[in-house]
């Protein structure tokens, strides 16, 4: 028997239980993966409120979890490029009694795994994939220049913290809106850091000196009407999170589907085992704190990433 994070019903994360299950059998072209670290996600509170359940169903009981981080403990038929023993980093977007990935062992398809090259560590590693994928896709939509002025609203958040760094990596200059505690991270990371709220946009043209020419909104609010504002042209703001600023507007909502790909993921994995990305780590918790967790995510204001270790 191992351990898993399981739900039998939609609801507060009051239903998240650990409870001990069979170890999965990997079938035709599964890996079987002992889990060492998975990153939580606020999309995951969603999934277990019923909130996505049209474009995440769950299986009830369910698993959850997307982000993983482990080793090869077995391989199914028709499995090439994996061995017993090898260290991976991947996901599984599927939510039933064994493919959520916070468990001890999950069972991942073979498509959606990369080996973890040896300069990343567990943590990093586990709590990469939703957000790197959304900051990857976010910084592709709107496709900063050497030169150019990019903003990034939420930017110590999970997504924020690699878009400011992705964005920077493509030789941009980068403002990056977040609290004081949270900008010496940033300065140090390359980053104008400037503070949210009241009289933002004055701050902001203080800093930049000049005009904005790309903003990434992580967080929803007002911040697609702060890039308009600036003076950002539409098809160069991107939303993961106001999807009605896209029919209003006429902005983009480009982020993790349009990047959640093993091709992706192993360019960022380079990036974090060469030192050109840092996965920032706010917490980490035991697979037995789960809900614990969740509320620390839930709080904000947090810088980087949330781990289960199991």
């Amino acid at each position: 028997m191992s351990k898993a994070v399981r739900f039998s019903e939609y609801g507060t994360l009051e239903v998240l239980r650990v409870e001990d299950v069979a170890r999965p059998v990997p079938g035709t072209g599964q890996v079987l993966v002992r889990v060492r670290a998975a990153g939580i996600n606020p999309v995951e509170v969603g999934i277990v409120s019923g909130f996505f359940e049209g474009h995440w169903p769950a299986t009830l009981p369910a698993g959850l979890g997307s982000d993983l981080a482990g080793v090869i403990e077995d391989v199914g038929d028709e499995v090439r490029g994996f061995e017993v023993g090898e260290e991976v980093l991947g996901f599984t977007h599927t939510f039933d009694v064994t493919r959520g990935s916070f468990a001890e062992y999950v069972l991942v398809e073979a498509t959606e795994l990369v080996l973890k090259p040896a300069g990343v560590s567990w943590e990093a590693a586990g709590g990469l994939f939703v957000a790197g994928t959304a900051a990857y896709g976010s910084v592709r939509a709107v496709a900063p220049k050497p030169g150019e002025t990019v903003v990034v609203a939420g930017a110590a958040g999970g997504v924020g913290s690699l878009a400011v760094q992705l964005a920077r990596e493509a030789g941009a200059t980068v403002v990056g809106l977040a609290s004081e505690r949270h900008h010496a991270w940033l300065t140090a990371h390359g980053i104008i850091p400037v503070t949210y709220g009241s009289g933002v946009a004055d701050r902001i043209r203080a800093a930049t000196g000049g005009p904005v020419d790309a903003f990434i909104d992580t967080v929803g609010a007002d911040y697609v009407d702060l890039a308009l504002e600036l003076g950002v042209a539409p098809d160069r703001i991107n939303t993961t999170i106001n999807f009605a600023a896209v029919a209003e507007h006429g902005v983009k909502a480009e982020a993790n589907l349009q990047a959640a790909t093993a091709e992706v993921m192993a360019e960022l994995a380079g990036f974090v085992d060469k030192g050109l990305l840092e996965v920032p780590i706010e917490a980490v918790y035991p697979l037995d704190q789960v809900r614990e967790a969740f509320e620390h995510l839930t709080r904000g204001h947090n810088r980087g990433k949330i781990v289960l270790v199991p």
